[in-house]
Order: C-alpha cells, then sequence, then structure tokens
C-alpha cells in the first residue's frame, strides 16, 4: 500500500483576489521606486501587509520572489540606458539603484551573460532574457 496522494492546497478566491491585490501594489512601487534602497519590508509597510503575506504573495501569485522581480527590473531598465550609450556603466549602476558599480556589473553579468560593458559597446544587440536582436529578428 502507498502512500495516500496529497492534494494541492486550494486557495480561497479573496485569498488569491488579495495577494494578486498586494502583488500589483507592490510592483507598482518597484517599478517607480527601483532605484532607491528597497527592501521587503519597506514593501510590506507601504502596502500595509506582513512581509510573510507579501512573500506568499510574490511566490504563489507572481512565482517569484521580492529580489529576484526587484533584480529583474532593474537589469530591465539598464539594458534601456545603457543601450543609449548617453552614460557610463557607473551612471547607469547608481541610476538602477546599484551603489558599487562591481556589484551592479556582476548582476548584470548573471542575468543577461555579458558584461554591462560589452552590452553597451554592442549597443544592447547583444543581450538574454529572451530579446532579440534587430539582427535576428530580419
Amino acid at each position: 500500500m502507498g502512500m495516500p496522494a496529497r492534494r494541492p492546497i486550494v486557495q480561497r478566491p479573496s485569498t488569491i483576489r488579495l495577494r494578486a491585490s498586494l502583488l500589483d501594489e507592490a510592483n507598482a512601487i518597484v517599478d517607480r521606486d527601483y532605484a532607491s534602497d528597497l527592501s521587503l519590508d519597506d514593501i510590506a509597510r507601504r502596502v500595509a501587509s506582513s512581509r510573510r503575506q507579501l512573500q506568499r504573495a510574490y511566490a504563489e501569485i507572481g512565482n517569484t520572489t521580492f529580489r529576484d522581480h526587484l533584480t529583474r527590473v532593474r537589469m530591465d531598465r539598464a539594458a534601456e540606458l545603457l543601450a543609449t550609450r548617453m552614460f557610463t556603466v557607473r551612471e547607469v549602476a547608481h541610476r538602477v539603484g546599484y551603489r558599487q558599480p562591481a556589484q551592479f556589473a556582476k548582476a548584470f553579468r548573471r542575468h543577461r551573460g555579458v558584461s554591462p560593458s560589452d552590452f553597451r559597446s554592442g549597443g544592447g544587440s547583444m543581450n538574454g532574457a529572451g530579446m532579440m536582436s534587430a539582427h535576428a529578428a530580419a
């Protein structure tokens, strides 16, 4: 005799709605304030939620974590800024919320698979994260 199959946890619709709403509010703050020093506790306070509830919203509704979402937003914005070639890598790092350019470069390389300076010199055509370059699209 085998073990009985575990039933998936079914969330009440009101719980799902609450978490989706929390996630929407939190993401709006991240999208607007990504360059500032954001923390899960700070965001939870701003959306009048507990840290744990917000963690659950990111995990269950967003299929991510707060830190991963914040990093993704920062890296996407950094890629946009680097592609313009209007700013140095150091300036981009500061504009997207990194105090240390080396820490930014490490995060960017991990996220995009290429260093910020190589990405910038390639005009943004060398990229990961599912974006196609103009050459690949032709």
